[in-house]
C-alpha cells in the first residue's frame, strides 16, 4: 500500500496510484474542494483516500471522518432497505403498494406495485403543486400528499426519475411493514450492524464534521432549457424546486429524506454496498440472500427516462444497470446509482468490488460529472479494463 501524497491522505494499492494523482490534481486545480474515494475488493479496502477541504473557504481540512450530504447516492441505501423487505418476505416486487399502505390506493394507484417504486416507474416522480421544501421535510404531510395524488403516466410503462419522492415512497412502505421510520431502519438494520458511518439526515452532534455543500453556477447545466422540458420533468423539478444550499441547513439534516439527505463518506458507502458485490453478506452480517441480490441484475425497464430529459436508462430492481448512455460504467454484471453534483457508487459482483466517490463541490448537471467520468475510467482501467469481461472504457 502507498500513502500520503501531498494533500491526499489515506492509502491505495499501487495500481490505483493514477487515481490518487487524479484526485490530487483536481484538488490542486480547484475543481474539487474536498472529496473521498473508496474501493472495496473481496471485503477489504484497497483504496481509502480523501483530501481537500470541508468548507468553501478552504480553511477546514477534509479528514478521515468527514461526512457530507451525498444527495441521490442515498438512494443506493434506500433501495437496499426496500430489497431487504422483499428478502424477508414482507412484500414482493409485484405486490400492490396499497396492500401495505392502504391510503396509497387512492386516485387510480391501486395497481402500482412495490417494484414500480424501486424502478422509478410509479408515475409519482414529484409532488403536485402547491408544494414547498418545508412540506418535503414533514414526513406525514409529504407522504399524505403522495398518497392522494394521481400518477403522471401509466405506471410500469417507463421510468421517470423519482428525484425526491423515492425515499418517501419506499420509506413509508418500510414504516408500514416494520414499524420503523426509514432513517431508524437504516440506522439499526444496515449501518449499525455493519459499523458504517452512514445516516439518513445527520445528528446535531455531527455538525462539526459535515462538509459544506458548494453549489455549481448552474445545477441543471447540460440539460435542455426549461421551455423544452416534458411535463413530468417540469413537474418533478418544480415540485418542489430544489436548492442545493438547503443541504447546509439544520432542517434538512433533521429530516428523513431517503432520496437525498444521506450523510456519509466513501468508506462507509463502500462497506454498506459491498453487501451487493459480495452476495448479500459482509463480515458475517447478512442483509440479503444471494437469490435476492441476483434480482437486482434482471432488467425491469429500459428506454428514455421521462424526467431525465430522455436519457436512456436501464433499470434493474432498485439500481441502474450498464447502458451506453453512461460511458464510464463498463459492460458487465454491474449496478450503480449516483448523486446530484457527481457522487457515484457501483457494485461489481463478478469482481467482488464496490466503488464509492463523494465530494462537497458539486459539478454541473444532474447525472455524474467530468470528475466522476475521469475517476471511474481510471478505476476500471486499474481493475483490468481489457480482459475477457469486455469492459467498455
Amino acid at each position: 500500500m502507498m500513502s500520503g501524497m501531498g494533500n491526499v491522505e489515506g492509502f491505495w494499492s499501487p495500481e490505483f496510484a493514477p487515481l490518487a494523482e487524479a484526485l490530487q490534481q483536481a484538488i490542486n486545480d480547484g475543481e474539487e474542494c474536498g472529496a473521498a474515494i473508496a474501493i472495496d475488493v473481496d471485503g477489504e479496502l484497497v483504496v481509502d483516500i480523501w483530501g481537500g477541504h470541508a468548507d468553501a473557504a478552504r480553511t477546514t481540512p477534509w479528514t478521515a471522518d468527514t461526512i457530507v450530504n451525498v444527495w441521490s447516492s442515498t438512494k443506493n441505501v434506500t433501495a437496499l432497505a426496500g430489497l431487504m423487505l422483499i428478502d424477508r418476505g414482507l412484500i414482493d416486487a409485484h405486490t400492490p403498494v396499497a396492500e401495505a399502505w392502504p391510503e396509497f390506493g387512492a386516485a387510480g394507484k391501486q395497481r402500482i406495485t412495490f417494484g414500480h417504486l424501486l424502478t422509478h416507474s410509479s408515475g409519482l416522480s414529484g409532488w403536485e403543486q402547491p408544494v414547498t421544501p418545508e412540506d418535503l421535510l414533514d414526513w406525514d404531510r409529504s407522504t399524505t400528499m403522495l398518497a392522494t395524488q394521481a400518477p403522471w403516466w401509466e405506471p410500469g410503462t417507463a421510468t421517470g426519475y423519482h428525484a425526491l419522492t423515492h425515499g418517501h415512497l419506499i420509506g413509508e412502505v418500510v414504516r408500514r411493514l416494520t414499524g420503523q421510520p426509514l432513517k431508524q431502519f437504516v440506522a439499526e438494520q444496515i449501518a449499525g450492524p455493519l459499523g458504517a458511518d452512514f445516516q439518513i439526515g445527520a445528528r446535531p452532534e455531527d455538525a462539526g464534521r459535515i462538509a459544506e455543500i458548494i453549489a455549481p453556477a448552474d445545477p441543471f447545466e447540460g440539460i435542455p432549457p426549461m421551455d423544452q422540458w416534458s411535463e413530468p420533468m417540469l413537474k418533478t423539478f418544480t415540485g418542489p424546486a430544489p436548492d442545493p444550499l438547503i443541504a447546509n441547513t439544520a432542517g434538512w439534516r433533521g429530516a428523513d429524506i431517503g432520496a437525498a439527505n444521506g450523510h456519509t463518506n466513501a468508506r462507509a458507502l463502500a462497506r454498506i454496498l459491498s453487501a451487493i458485490s459480495l452476495g448479500g453478506t459482509v463480515d458475517g452480517v447478512t442483509l440479503l440472500r444471494p437469490e435476492t441480490v441476483e434480482r437486482i441484475f434482471e432488467t425491469q425497464l429500459e428506454g428514455p427516462d421521462l424526467v431525465l430529459a430522455g436519457h436512456h436508462l436501464r433499470m434493474g430492481l432498485g439500481f441502474g444497470l450498464p447502458s451506453p448512455a453512461i460511458g464510464y460504467i463498463p459492460d458487465g454484471k454491474i449496478c450503480f446509482w449516483g448523486g446530484w453534483g457527481g457522487s457515484w457508487e457501483s457494485m461489481n459482483p463478478d469482481r467482488r468490488t464496490t466503488i464509492a466517490y463523494v465530494m462537497n463541490k458539486m459539478g454541473p448537471g444532474i447525472e455524474g460529472s467530468a470528475r466522476t467520468d475521469r475517476y471511474f475510467r481510471l478505476i476500471y482501467e486499474a481493475l483490468g479494463a481489457n480482459d475477457s469481461n469486455s469492459w467498455r472504457v
